[in-house]
């Protein structure tokens, strides 16, 4: 069991910066592949950013590229999310997720945050 815990949403203006956080307490953090995926209102959940086992590689949907950075800590066992420009249509919940191998896939695993909304006004 891995148990998921996100942090670091909230509202902020078109143009600013948010940094989620996502600490992971159970098994062992570092055999996991990690992931953000977010939910807009009113639309299904999409993948946003992925990172491997050690940080080394990391990618990112199209929207996103440029803007938003995954990174993770594995020995505080948590996935980071640094989001900058952000536009009103990152507005979503965001989770943090596992992420089925192998690599590349960016498909969600068994274990989910709660999510953390993130709300960007024009």
């Amino acid at each position: 069991q891995v148990h998921l815990v996100e942090s670091g949403g909230g509202l902020v203006q078109a143009g600013g910066s948010l940094r989620l956080s996502c600490a992971a307490s159970g098994r062992t953090f570092s055999a996991y592949l990690m992931g953000w995926f977010r939910q807009p209102p009113g639309k299904e959940r999409e993948f946003v950013a992925a990172i491997n086992w050690s940080g080394s590689s990391t990618r990112y949907a199209d929207p996103v590229k440029g803007r938003f950075t995954i990174s993770r800590d594995n020995a505080k066992n948590t996935v980071y999310l640094q989001m900058n420009s952000l536009k009103p249509e990152d507005t979503a919940v965001y989770y943090c997720a596992t992420l089925r191998g192998p690599w590349g896939r960016d498909q969600p695993g068994n274990y989910w945050g709660q999510g953390t909304q993130v709300t960007v006004s024009s």
